[in-house]
């Protein structure tokens, strides 16, 4: 059965391709890399990374400065882009500070700030660690959803999600059901996840890090390119005619494997079918996907099994991973974004750095960025460990 739109009022986000809407339209028309090489030194091999050099000279609040950390600082620029801040402000003050909810993702949220303690500790021979660690405020998952609820002066209900690359799509789907059962009248809901070295020797390890730009279905794909962002939304019930809403979403399970996705997508197929029912739509009324496309060999076949699956081969789609970089617990908030993005500014991107598709993958993603291309609906995939999967769906009402 459908489910009820709620309106989409806000939305912002910051990457290494910019800060804010304006810089990111106008990145993917020119179909711009934000990927640079990692200078370093603790990785053993060359890789390329999305870095927000910004976030270097972010200050937190005074009286928040507990919380302060690269994840946080990162929350903290994200918030005051695209009006955002004044948004949630008019929300809190139209609905009440206790019915306005909070639902964020992320993957890593401070793990770099300890890394960075421990560094000074055993590298620098600074004497303990407990003074400057400040685990509750800064590591912990918490973290980002308490440093933004006190920040934001928000007492409704808060969570934070953490399903490896799934996270940031999946509060928007905890959000519709909080709004749906009356928890709040509002939700801000998004994802936040910064560079640790800790992240990027796990994809080391793991044989998924590229030693090149990524390149989402390329012939030669080798892995990812790891970047950071934040992106933040502000949905509220009663969408309008007209209106940028959330019109479904489905998420499932394959319990397949602890990093590999189902071979034939099936968990993503079901993602995907589940959305489109609870929007109520054919999959032939979706004008655009955002592909999951992370750039490794197995994600990107499963991925485009499953989307053959449910689309067939027609389906207009691309990745936008070889501008951002992976960013991990936001990328499904990342790219709810940028699917909005290309329905507010007719845009279908590119898929960045890759000059080769793979000849044998089905779905051909566009490799070149159209304007003046009118969507009004786009499917978001967002995949992650363990097969947590997530399919959104934006558009107008």
């Amino acid at each position: 059965m459908p489910i009820a739109p709620v309106r989409i009022r806000a939305y912002t986000l910051t990457t290494a391709l910019g800060h804010g809407c304006a810089s990111h339209t106008a990145a993917l028309m020119q179909q711009r890399c934000g990927l640079r090489l990692s200078t370093r030194d603790e990785l053993p091999v060359p890789a390329w990374i999305g870095e927000i050099p910004a976030l270097d000279d972010v200050r937190l609040p005074p009286a928040l400065t507990n919380f302060d950390c690269r994840n946080n600082r990162l929350a903290e620029l994200a918030l005051h882009g695209d009006g955002f801040f004044d948004a949630v402000n008019a929300a809190r003050h139209q609905y009440g500070a206790t019915r306005v909810g909070l639902f964020l993702g992320t993957s890593t949220s401070g793990v770099r700030h300890t890394e960075d303690r421990y560094r000074d500790h055993f590298e620098r021979g600074t004497a303990g660690l407990a003074a400057d660690l400040r685990f509750d405020s800064t590591h912990a998952y918490r973290s980002i959803a308490d440093y933004c609820r006190q920040r934001l002066e928000l007492h409704g209900p808060a969570s934070v999600i953490s399903t490896a690359c799934s996270s940031g799509a999946k509060t928007f789907a905890a959000a519709h059901r909080a709004l749906t059962a009356g928890l709040c009248d509002a939700a801000i809901v998004g994802g936040v996840d910064t560079l640790c070295i800790t992240t990027l020797l796990g994809f080391h390890a793991l044989g998924l890090l590229s030693p090149q730009p990524c390149t989402p279905w390329g012939l030669h794909r080798a892995g990812i390119s790891i970047g950071e962002g934040a992106a933040f939304a502000l949905l509220e019930r009663g969408a309008d005619r007209g209106d940028l809403a959330l019109l479904g979403y489905g998420e499932s399970s394959d319990a397949y494997h602890i990093t590999t996705p189902h071979p034939d997508g099936a968990g993503a197929a079901l993602a995907m079918r589940a959305a489109l029912s609870s929007a109520g739509l054919a999959p032939a009324e979706i004008d655009y996907i955002n592909l999951h496309g992370t750039g490794t060999p197995a994600n990107d076949l499963s991925e485009d099994r499953a989307v053959f699956t449910v689309f067939g081969r027609d389906i207009a789609a691309s990745a936008t991973k070889g501008g951002t970089g992976h960013t991990l617990g936001a990328a499904g908030a990342v790219e709810a974004i940028v699917a909005l993005l290309c329905i507010r500014d007719s845009l279908l991107p590119g898929t960045v750095n890759t000059v080769t598709l793979d000849p044998a993958l089905t779905i051909k993603p566009l490799q070149i960025s159209h304007t003046n291309q009118p969507l009004a609906r786009v499917l978001s995939n967002s995949f992650g460990f363990a097969g947590n999967n997530c399919a959104l769906i934006v558009g107008r009402v």
